[in-house]
């Protein structure tokens, strides 16, 4: 076989060979330096690929910037084959793969526990991966077990794949807590942080959104410390530390495993996402429309066909939640789309 496979860092960890050196060696016309008999194989090896992707959404790929890209210390036993860093950009047009994560050890519990810490130090943000979809897994009893089959990933989907939730007020606190140190210094009276109030206690509101949710949070007088990139958190003697990143007006708070991106709710931009949204039909990413299967007019049935949008070599359709008539078309064959741009505008039947 003359191509490596996408799981070859593997066998290189368990064997300590390099097959992409013994493939040049061999374009060259030398012979295999060893033979299939003489091949060792030492300790276990696993590896999981890191995808631009939305385990929510049906694991649709994702694109955009990497607004942050922070791949796990090295170290023996660790190794992580990757072809982006953080600015660049992921595009509609190739494969979705970040990276690879490839972990090595005496036994299999070894290189598990090594690739859970490489998973927990990673850090995507800026477009949905499947990091912690990977991370979830990886932590998962029946997995440290070795309890695998076909059917592992539908048997736990309540744990790999989560609703998420209304995030909790320590979460918000801990986002004020880091959103507000993590501001850039500014010049004159009204870019002080302190929250300075003539004849009353000095006090500091913000009000923040992420994931959908917004809250207005009022700091204490003692909030948890942002140390460099870590926010220090205290609870009942035992100190946390929480990766806190600002990229911009983005802060990226990583908070039970999850790497959250908080900003400064905007009034006027949640009113028209809301607008946009109510009775339409969005591009799940970026993409070309290849089929418009509807027209102005015609009456649809829930599940219907729309439309054909295509990206990163795959069709992904469009279909309508429920039964009603298309009001309006956003979108025509060969167009190229951006991630939630309107297409369908559906009147549902009453």
């Amino acid at each position: 076989n003359t191509r490596l496979q996408v799981e070859h860092p593997v066998t290189e960890a368990i064997t300590g060979l390099d097959l992409v050196a013994w493939q040049i060696r061999v374009a060259q016309g030398e012979a295999l330096p060893i033979t299939q008999a003489q091949v060792p194989l030492i300790g276990h090896a696993i590896e999981v690929r890191l995808y631009a992707e939305d385990p929510s959404n049906d694991f649709l790929p994702a694109t955009g910037q990497l607004a942050l890209y922070r791949e796990s210390a090295p170290g023996p036993g660790r190794r992580v084959d990757s072809g982006v860093e953080q600015g660049d950009s992921v595009s509609p047009f190739y494969d979705p793969m970040l990276g690879k994560l490839i972990a090595w050890g005496e036994d299999r519990e070894q290189a598990r526990l090594r690739l859970l810490s490489m998973l927990d130090e990673f850090a995507v943000g800026g477009l949905r991966t499947n990091l912690s979809f990977l991370r979830r897994i990886i932590a998962h009893p029946a997995f440290a077990a070795a309890e695998l089959d076909t059917g592992f990933i539908p048997r736990y989907q309540d744990e790999l794949l989560p609703v998420p939730g209304a995030l909790g007020d320590e979460f918000w606190q801990a986002a004020a807590a880091a959103f507000i140190q993590s501001l850039p210094a500014g010049d004159g009276p009204w870019a002080d942080t302190r929250g300075f109030r003539a004849g009353l206690p000095a006090e500091v509101s913000l009000h923040l959104s992420c994931n959908g949710q917004d809250r207005l949070v009022t700091l204490p007088t003692q909030p948890p410390l942002l140390r460099g990139e870590q926010l220090l958190i205290e609870h009942q003697g035992v100190r946390r530390a929480h990766l806190a990143v600002r990229s911009e007006s983005t802060l990226y708070l990583r908070w039970d495993g999850e790497l959250h991106a908080v900003s400064l709710f905007d009034p006027i931009a949640a009113v028209e996402a809301g607008q946009l949204h109510q009775g339409g039909l969005t591009a799940p990413m970026n993409g070309s429309i290849v089929r418009v299967l509807v027209e102005v007019g015609q009456a649809v049935e829930a599940g219907m066909q729309l439309v054909v949008l295509e990206a990163m070599k795959m069709e992904h359709s469009i279909r309508a939640p429920q039964a009603g008539v298309i009001k309006a078309l956003f979108c025509e064959e060969g167009e190229m789309v951006a991630e939630g741009c309107a297409l369908v505008e559906l009147e549902t039947a009453d």
